[in-house]
């Protein structure tokens, strides 16, 4: 066949053109696949909602893993004499409910956990496991004060844990016979008592794991500032804390084969922070017996002080950091009342008690938004682990020996034989549930400050996005994931977790 000049011209400009029209379309990017899970002010209960197809998203947010930050420990709550002595008022049916809800892979699979040695404001009564003035070598210790409630209870959550937890356990003072102020409450341990109280460290291990439950760690000490002399505490400076650690408790555990137990310093609120962790890391010698820092929330009802938590890392880059205490407190909790956890109405111990100065970190606030923020926050500043206070308590907020009401996620009407779980509970499961324990937080990119995000890789492979939208307004977003895409609509006043699964 023959082609005349200008035939094969013409062909040959209608191929580039073809070509060049090919290359000007757009790229289509593949719809991405998630499932989203939302609670919301409007009714939603860490519901599975279809993503809302919405095409007019100003908001972009790219998940970028190839950017990865620290590996998640854990999210918990603490198991108290308190809740335990409550679950025991309760029907089976509801104790098993509420455990399962905390526990189970279908509940909110909590993964960190902590209990108190001795007695707390959380108890029904002052207590201590060494009761016998003078007894230096503790032939007296015995965990028999914890047998009718606390034990039963974190036995039925290992039962109903298929992935297991972590434990610490946290003292908020030694037995008054140790203390200089002989008292439960302020006060310091007394130097010639130092090894003793090492000593109750190791006893309390192997009293627990007698009883078949492991301890994967101690805090040193509850809140050693101090809380107000309010109700048992006992106090130390950092060095004091320091020398403790590095000359009694760390050897003491070593010498008694509880070497593997991680210790954690500070245990308080996060502006105080530079102090202790200056201390803690002083050199090699010290370094070696703190596996981390532990931090609680209590210095504002906002702010999550983001360059303390900074501060904290940088220090000790391949320590532990992890929120060991958080809840509303001061306040008696609001019953069936969902409305009440998304309103700023809350208070706290500062709105009444801060100093002048401080009082602006005390306004009225959201708990929800509170729990929201902060574990976002927490987590896009390297904390690694996030733990609850009182996983249950009655409708007064307590028992409490000292009337120090709070609010714990569920709440109880042991007489009534009623279970109400808040918006908090479902708050908690949205990270629990979906970020486990050996994910690693990794880079998010977005354009909307209003919003707040994170997001961990699991050790399957799947991703979990948290988006915290706290404002009265609508908010669609376009998230993007690799060469994937999807527009996603956010209600107002609505928290959800997106999981990206593998075989995106």
């Amino acid at each position: 066949m023959k082609y005349s000049k200008y035939g094969t011209i013409c062909l040959f400009t209608f191929l580039m053109l073809s070509c060049k029209e090919k290359s000007e379309k757009p790229v289509e990017k593949k719809k991405l696949v998630v499932e989203v899970y939302e609670t919301s002010a409007s009714g939603n209960h860490l519901t599975k909602v279809m993503p809302f197809e919405v095409q007019d998203s100003t908001t972009v947010i790219t998940i970028n893993e190839a950017i990865t930050y620290q590996t998640i420990t854990g999210f918990g709550g603490a198991f108290t004499e308190s809740s335990a002595y409550l679950l025991n008022r309760l029907s089976k049916k509801n104790r098993d409910t509420i455990i399962n809800a905390y526990f189970s892979r279908e509940g909110a699979n909590y993964s960190l956990t902590r209990t108190h040695m001795n007695s707390c404001d959380f108890s029904l009564a002052q207590y201590s496991y060494s009761p016998v003035e003078d007894d230096v070598t503790l032939e007296h210790f015995s965990i028999e004060e914890d047998r009718d409630d606390l034990i039963p209870m974190i036995k039925d959550a290992m039962a109903a844990s298929e992935d297991g937890f972590n434990l610490f356990a946290s003292p908020w003072t030694a037995a008054p016979w140790m203390k200089d102020n002989k008292d439960w409450v302020g006060g310091k341990l007394l130097p010639k008592y130092y090894d003793t109280w090492a000593l109750f460290f190791s006893k309390y291990v192997d009293a627990y794991e007698a009883e078949g439950i492991p301890i994967w760690g101690f805090t040193v000490e509850n809140e050693p500032h101090g809380n107000g002399n309010n109700w048992e505490s006992m106090h130390y400076t950092p060095k004091e804390m320091t020398d403790f650690v590095q000359f009694h408790l760390g050897p003491k555990l070593e010498a008694d084969g509880h070497g593997d137990k991680v210790i954690l310093g500070y245990d308080q609120n996060r502006a105080g922070i530079k102090e202790w962790v200056d201390e803690m890391y002083r050199d090699e010698a010290s370094s070696k017996y703190f596996d981390g820092t532990a931090i609680h929330w209590y210095e504002s009802t906002y702010d999550y002080f983001p360059e303390y938590l900074q501060y904290a890392h940088h220090k000790a880059p391949d320590k532990y950091l992890i929120e060991t205490e958080g809840c509303i407190d001061s306040e008696v909790p609001a019953w069936k009342d969902d409305q009440w956890y998304w309103s700023k109405e809350a208070t706290d111990w500062g709105w009444d008690w801060a100093r002048e100065e401080e009082k602006y970190l005390h306004p009225k606030y959201a708990p929800v938004n509170r729990y929201a923020r902060d574990i976002i926050g927490c987590m896009n500043n390297w904390v690694d682990g996030w733990v609850d206070w009182n996983m249950v308590l009655d409708r007064q907020g307590g028992p409490n020996w000292f009337k120090n009401w709070c609010v714990a996620p569920v709440i109880v009407d042991p007489d009534k034989d009623e279970v109400y779980f808040t918006p908090l509970y479902y708050t908690m499961a949205h990270f629990s549930k979906y970020i486990r324990p050996g994910a690693q937080v990794i880079d998010v990119a977005f354009t909307d400050n209003d919003l707040m995000v994170t997001a961990a890789k699991n050790l399957d492979g799947s991703i979990a996005f948290v988006i915290f939208n706290e404002g009265m307004k609508d908010k669609n977003y376009e998230l993007r994931f690799r060469e994937s895409v999807i527009n996603i609509h956010l209600g107002p006043q609505s928290l959800q977790t997106v999981i990206i699964p593998t075989k995106n």
